[in-house]
């Protein structure tokens, strides 16, 4: 376990696609959001959440957050498409409703960025996401990341065309602010 002070990182558990399934899938406007393709209807026991654990792979990593206060489930953390031959990746995160607005969000993209980099050895670390996600570009630029661009119109959201930014974060940039 990656452990911070508010948050954890672990491996995901059979027991987490319950509660995760419900709390961020279930929850058809904000997956829709979170989601790169459309809603579908989905069981959580049908073997085909997108929480359930799968085998490791090279070119992701999921995690489920824990709140390291009370040991419980908080949510899901990904770096996905990593490159190993650029060293970059991508990264996200989705906290169970009850969970948001604590700080959590800020240290699992500190926790995800100390992950890729130190022990994936990776240069770069990336997160997209609608321009209106106050929260995630808040927790993105205070663990360091900076906005590199905006995708005008380029994301389907509930029925319309929404803008997606870009936000970066080389290693270097990171061991800087790591050292302040």
């Amino acid at each position: 376990m990656m452990q911070g002070t508010l948050a954890g990182l672990r491996a995901r558990h059979a027991d987490d696609v319950a509660v995760l399934h419900a709390g961020l899938y279930e929850d058809v406007a904000t997956r829709s959001r979170a989601g790169s393709g459309p809603w579908r209807p989905i069981a959580a026991g049908a073997g085909h959440s997108p929480f359930e654990p799968s085998a490791p792979s090279d070119d992701v990593a999921v995690f489920s957050v824990v709140d390291a206060a009370s040991g419980s489930l908080a949510g899901d953390a990904v770096l996905w498409g990593i490159d190993t031959h650029n060293r970059s990746a991508h990264l996200g995160i989705s906290l169970l409703p009850g969970c948001r607005g604590r700080g959590l969000g800020a240290e699992v993209v500190q926790l995800l960025c100390r992950y890729g980099f130190t022990v994936r050895g990776l240069n770069r670390l990336q997160v997209d996401t609608l321009a209106d996600n106050a929260a995630m570009i808040s927790a993105a630029t205070r663990a360091g990341f900076t906005l590199e661009g905006t995708l005008r119109r380029s994301a389907w959201v509930s029925g319309a065309f929404v803008d997606e930014v870009v936000l970066g974060l080389p290693v270097e940039e990171w061991r800087r602010m790591s050292v302040a």
